[in-house]
């Protein structure tokens, strides 16, 4: 019996005005090809974003051009997590992020920095 992962092809990962805005200035600042998104074993509740500057893809990385200027290089183990998932970029108190809503997540800790999935 061999185990095969499922990665879909046409994944989806949407952000919003704000995210786009903010990602765009974050990539001109750092003067790279887009940013990368994973999701990595962590925390309480089984995984994490992982959000990081990509000045090239990776062989198995999906591409994906959200909005003008913004690349988004998803990793191939992460797609089948992150489908269908709206980036924000969000204010709340004296703090701003990247904030994540993802359909796949099924449960938060309560610091809101680990997600739990139902595989």
């Amino acid at each position: 019996m061999t185990v095969q992962t499922y990665i879909p092809s046409d994944i989806k990962v949407t952000m919003t005005t704000a995210a786009a805005n903010q990602a765009r200035k974050e990539i001109a600042r750092k003067g790279v090809a887009g940013l990368r998104l994973s999701v990595r074993e962590s925390g309480c509740s089984g995984f994490m974003y992982v959000l990081d500057y990509a000045d090239d893809s990776n062989s198995d990385d999906k591409h994906l051009e959200v909005q003008d200027g913004v690349t988004l290089f998803i990793d191939a183990n992460s797609t089948t997590i992150l489908n269908g998932t709206e980036i924000d970029y969000v204010t709340e108190g004296v703090n701003s992020f990247f904030k994540f809503r993802n359909p796949n997540a099924t449960g938060e800790c309560g610091c809101g920095e680990s997600f739990t999935v139902n595989e």
